[in-house]
This record gives structure tokens, sequence and C-alpha cells, in this order.
């Protein structure tokens, strides 16, 4: 204990720590940049958003420092009752939640308003860490695979039924986790190409070719490549991938050719294609008695499915302000006034600090408050007005170096435990950074997610210091053993 004591100021990562105040710091001024109001409150004042996110600084050094004093044995061993804990709490939330802005995810306690969401990403973090360093675990088995989703899946639905899309969409960072430690690249590959086919097919929905819909031929070639491209590249069997590319030439010289006579769906011709590319691998897969052709046949025959099945979601699944918010970041749909007003106040803020910015306390967006939730969400436009481009630029290179930082910090790791909650770390920053500033840019659609350690809020706060200082803990353990 007393070696715990003297010697854990010295274990500890000072360079993650040194990023983690810069980053508190800079987070501050910036908030002061978007909520201070010069006739009102001081800076300092808790009554304003400055000095109540000066509070919220304060108690997570408290915090930091409660946890730098555990034993690093302690999140092992409770890890699951931490995360019962918290499952227990985000269920109470759906039903004790005061509706706040459509969703009922803040649980008012006094003057006090706590987001349970926010906690519960160290907490899952911390069970599956906990299960993956199980005694003989092989996460490629689908028993281990199924109960590590769970663990997932669990809160994500829960917040869910907060009607907090954008923090329960959070989750699906742990997925980069998983890549790393031996999920098949498949499942990452379908994530990716779903959102990409979600994207292709929206954009190009109302686009028709002679009587080729636009987007479904696109998703549709594209998936006929990728199932040829994963037979030769991944199976290396190019003799049957050259046997599909020929016929899939063939056909699509047929088409043309009779096109030049009578319409020819072109899209049909592809969909096709696939279908007979996936019996031909049902094939591969039974004289070869290779499973890897089964999961490209899947992978096939989920891609048609899907490319079917967007225009349902969307429009029977999707919230009807979700479903603009789409519409307005793919341009299909130009709304300055509603769902893209936010977006465009954002870009003509950011656009206005020009290269070096207006200077502190000088943005004339975020003073004349052009831009809604711009202390919280949308706090990046504010580095952009007032910084400018150097200065939302260095904010970029330090949440790099950052998250760089904690894939070394991960990587170093003697124990699964450890390593495993690293990259949890890891990934839930990069896609908080990815989405965030995203959004702010009119990248991606609006889910309403934090920048790290700049948007005020002490939920946010408390649970991304937790999130990084449990890990710090764990990585200072390693000098101790």
């Amino acid at each position: 204990m007393r070696y715990r004591k003297t010697e854990i100021w010295r274990s500890v990562d000072w360079f993650t720590i040194i990023l983690y105040v810069i980053m508190v710091v800079a987070g501050w001024f910036s908030i002061c940049g978007a909520s201070y109001e010069f006739d009102n409150v001081g800076l300092f004042d808790p009554s304003g958003r400055p000095g109540m996110q000066m509070i919220w600084i304060a108690s997570s050094v408290v915090l930091i420092f409660v946890i730098l004093m555990l034993e690093s044995d302690f999140f092992d061993i409770f890890a699951y009752l931490i995360y019962a804990v918290v499952i227990v709490l985000l269920i109470a939330t759906i039903f004790l939640a005061p509706d706040i802005k459509g969703s009922h995810s803040w649980l008012v306690i006094g003057p006090i308003r706590l987001q349970s969401a926010e906690l519960a990403k160290f907490a899952t973090a911390l069970a599956v860490a906990k299960l993956m360093s199980g005694y003989g675990f092989k996460l490629t088995t689908f028993k281990n695979f199924s109960r590590v989703l769970f663990l997932i899946f669990l809160p994500m639905i829960c917040i869910l039924l907060q009607r907090e899309t954008g923090s329960a969409l959070v989750y699906l960072a742990f997925f980069l986790m998983l890549y790393r430690e031996g999920m098949t690249g498949y499942v990452l590959l379908t994530g990716i190409c779903a959102v990409a086919f979600f994207v292709i097919s929206m954009k190009y929905s109302e686009v028709v070719v002679g009587i080729t819909p636009l987007g479904e031929l696109i998703v549709a070639c594209l998936t006929l490549l990728i199932t040829i491209g994963l037979v030769g590249q991944v199976r290396k069997d190019h003799f049957a991938a050259k046997i599909m590319l020929g016929t899939s030439a063939t056909f699509f010289l047929i088409g043309y050719m009779f096109s030049l006579f009578v319409p020819v769906n072109f899209a049909w011709i592809a969909i096709g294609l696939i279908g007979a590319a996936v019996i031909y691998l049902i094939y591969l897969s039974v004289r070869n008695w290779v499973w890897h052709y089964v999961l490209i046949a899947l992978f096939a025959l989920g891609s048609v499915g899907f490319l079917f099945s967007v225009d349902y979601v969307f429009k029977d699944i999707l919230e009807p302000h979700q479903q603009i918010r789409i519409k307005v970041s793919l341009g299909l749909e130009d709304d300055p006034s509603g769902a893209g007003y936010n977006v465009n106040q954002s870009k003509i803020a950011i656009g206005s600090g020009g290269l070096l910015g207006k200077g502190f306390l000088n943005g004339t967006q975020t003073k004349l408050k052009y831009v809604p939730e711009q202390d919280t969400d949308f706090i990046f436009c504010t580095v952009g007005e007032e910084q400018g481009f150097l200065g939302a630029s260095a904010v970029l290179i330090l949440f790099g170096v950052f998250i760089l930082r904690l894939i070394v910090l991960a990587e170093r790791q003697d124990n699964v435990f450890g390593r495993v909650y690293g990259y949890c770390v890891a990934s839930i920053f990069l896609f908080h950074l990815a989405i965030n500033i995203g959004m702010v840019t009119g990248l991606t659609p609006v889910i309403g997610i934090p920048l790290p350690f700049f948007s005020y809020g002490g939920s946010s706060l408390w649970g991304f210091t937790i999130l990084l200082f449990i890990f710090l803990r764990l990585d200072a353990s390693r000098k101790e053993r």
C-alpha cells in the first residue's frame, strides 16, 4: 500500500495527463467564448456556464485522485458489478427521467442533472474487458462472440429507449476494439458497406437512367465487385474470381447490346449475377469444405437484402426529424431555417474565423447566439470562429496525438484486461471526435454527441474522465507487479 501511494505518481503516464489538462483547459475557454455574456454573470460565477463548468472540472480532479488511489485490481474484480449497477441506472432513467427536448436521458436530482448514458461507456468497457480476459476466452467462437455482443448491445438498447440515438451509436465504436482482438474482418467490412450502401441508395434514390435505378445499380455492382475481390484476395482463389468476373462482364455486354433495341434494367442484371455468384460460392464451399465461401455468399445476399430494406428503414423506422437531417446532410433537401439551420450557422461561424480567428470572446456568431447548442454539441464552431483555422487544426492535432498515445499505451499492456479496456477507450474517443467534427462541418447527420473535454456538461466530463483515468491506473499498475 505504501509503495502504491508514493510511486503511483511516478508510474502514471504524465504525457497523457498533460494532454488531458490542455484539452480540459482549452475546452473551458471555448465554453467561455460560446456562453459568456458581458453584461450578465462573471466567468467564475456558478450561475453561468463557465463557472459551472469550473465546478465540474474541480470535481473531476477529485475523481481522478480517487481512481488513482484505488488498487488496479478493483476494476477487474468489480467490473461486472459496476456494469450491473449502471444497467439498472439506465433502465431507471427510461421511466424516471423527464422529457427534455424529446428524450428521457437525464435524471434530475435537485439542482443536478445526470446523464446515465455517459457513465455507461466506461462500465461497458470494463465488463467487456473482464469477459475477454477470462481464461481460455476466444473471440472467434460463436458463444463468446455472442456474449460480448450482449454486453455491448444491452446498454445500447436501453439508451435507444431513452430516445438518445447519438449516445447509443457510440457503442458501435467497440467493434474497432473487437477487430483488434481477432474479430473476423467480414463483420467490420459489413458495417462499412452498410453505411456506404445506405448513403448511395439514399443519394441516388430518385435518379433513373433509362429504366435503371442508379442507386440500385451502383450498390449491386459494388456488392458484386467486393464479392469477387474477397474470393480472389482473401481466399486466393484466382480461378474462381476470374470465372465470376468474366461471367459478369459477358452478361453486362449482352445487356448493353440488348439496350440498343429495348430498354434494359442493368440493376436487375447485376442482382441476377449476385444470385449466380451466391450459388457458385455455395458449390465451392461444399466441394472444398471451406466455410469462408459461405461467409462471402452471406455477405452478398445480405447486401442485396439491405439494398431493398433501405427505403423501409428510412421511411418507417427513422423518426421524421432524423429523416430530414439525413436528407439535408446528403444534399437531397435544403432546409436552411429548419433541420439544416444548426449546420449552416456552424459553417458560417467556422468560416468567419479565417486563418487566425477573431480572438477570445470576439466571435460575432457565437455572441449573437446564431448557433444553437454552441457550447455543447457544436462547441467546435466556437473554436473555429475565435481561434481560426490554425486553432481548429491545433485541436484536431491534439486529439490525434491523444488517441495515438492511447493506442500505444494499450499495446504495451501485459494483460488482456488492460489491453482490451485500452482499445475500448481509444475507440470511444475516436468515434466521438470523428462524428462530432463531421456533424459540425456537415459531413455527417446531426446526432447530438459531445466533443470530449470541450463540450459543456458535468456528465460528459465525468464520463470521459473516469473512462480515461481507469485506463491510466491500469497502465500504471504494470510497474507495481
